[in-house]
């Protein structure tokens, strides 16, 4: 309907069929039979035809008048989103967990500013546990799969729940003596269910601090506060200083999956794409990440 409409203006403006013809781009039969498909839909006959070329009928005018100007700025929108998705330089709004979007990925912004300057990033960092299928976020890096069938989920990989102590801490063997030591836990890590090959063991116990920040608990864990269950991409550098020790390393939390998410309606735009693109690249290098296969 709005390209017919778009048609027929054209044929409008430049006073004959073959003048919005060669305008379009289009061939005459091709604007003759989209005018004519217009009036049949409409119920009006909006175009007399002459050899002294085109006039408007009464009905024909009124469309001209109501419809031209609104189809104008439909096409002038058009242009700007086309200008918008396929320009590099422009806004773009991210939007991830605070533990993975602080620390992990520290390094990840630095080298997307510093390769993509004309990008002004935007960047929300939220609760792990936050809901982020309301997120006004052109992309959107979540930790868990999203319940909500209106998205589209690119599960870029996981992350591993790993045991960490101080070198000064608890250094618990075994899972009797893991059940008697102190242990520290971040709200969303409180109920521990640890996997060893095909094995798996909930782990009831009363942990001695909870936070509701994982960078309190690795803090307190490097105090020798006690056993600390976090993701591995929050603990990787303090294991590689020595300021943090694995703990009974055949055990792991159930790795934790990652992914990009946008809406199905909402098209990428280029900023949107090579941040994608760039963020897989960081990913696959990362050792604390378990890339999803095809990656």
């Amino acid at each position: 309907m709005l390209d017919n409409l778009r048609i027929f203006i054209a044929a409008v403006e430049q006073g004959s069929l073959s003048g919005a013809a060669a305008a379009l781009d289009m061939t005459i039969a091709t604007v003759s039979r989209r005018v004519s498909e217009l009036e049949k839909s409409l119920g009006s006959e909006l175009l007399h035809r002459s050899n002294r070329g085109l006039s408007l009928t009464p009905a024909g005018q009124r469309y001209y008048d109501e419809c031209a100007a609104y189809i104008r700025e439909v096409e002038t929108r058009l242009a700007d989103l086309d200008a918008s998705l396929n320009e590099l330089a422009g806004g773009l709004r991210i939007c991830a967990p605070r533990n993975i979007g602080s620390g992990p990925l520290d390094l990840f912004w630095q080298q997307f500013v510093t390769r993509y300057p004309q990008i002004s990033l935007s960047l929300n960092l939220v609760d792990p546990s936050a809901d982020m299928t309301d997120a006004r976020a052109d992309l959107n890096i979540c930790s868990g799969e999203q319940k909500n069938s209106g998205l589209i989920q690119k599960h870029l990989g996981s992350i591993t729940p790993v045991l960490v102590a101080a070198p000064q801490g608890p250094q618990p063997e075994t899972l009797d003596t893991l059940a008697e030591a102190p242990t520290i836990a971040a709200d969303i890590f409180s109920d521990w269910t640890l996997h060893s090959g095909e094995q798996s063991q909930p782990i009831k116990k009363q942990h001695q601090h909870l936070s509701n920040d994982m960078s309190v608990t690795l803090n307190l864990a490097k105090a020798g506060a006690g056993v600390a269950l976090l993701p591995l991409s929050l603990v990787h550098e303090a294991l590689a200083d020595g300021s943090l020790v694995r703990v009974m390393p055949e055990w792991s939390g159930a790795d934790r999956p990652i992914y990009l998410i946008w809406p199905y309606q909402r098209a990428l735009s280029i900023r949107a794409r090579v941040f994608r693109d760039a963020l897989i690249d960081f990913l696959r290098e990362q050792r604390w990440f378990n890339n999803a296969p095809g990656l």
